[in-house]
């Protein structure tokens, strides 16, 4: 008998899950630390401030994003111009 590796499902990470909302366009939404409670020593604009919603920087995004088992989101390239388009050939042409 031969033993067969078996190939395991990619599972998201459930803690990160609870914690994060992605949006339409892709970004990693999240609140801030240090909203919830203790909040009679803080000034208004900083309890304020924790209301709004805070996102992932562009640098974590990657590695956030293999957390939650999503398809890396990479930067578009621009479409290639057909080969007898480009406009240095319509000004020699003129």
């Amino acid at each position: 008998m031969s033993k067969t590796k078996t190939k395991t499902k990619n599972k998201p990470h459930k803690g990160l899950l609870k914690r994060v909302r992605v949006t339409k366009s892709g970004k990693i939404k999240f609140q801030r630390a240090c909203g919830r409670h203790l909040r009679s020593h803080k000034s208004a604009s900083a309890t304020r401030s924790y209301r709004l919603p805070a996102f992932a920087h562009a640098a974590d995004s990657p590695r956030l994003r293999g957390m939650l088992c999503l398809p890396s989101k990479g930067k578009r390239s621009r479409p290639a111009t057909p080969a007898g388009t480009s406009k240095q050939t319509e000004d020699k042409d003129s």
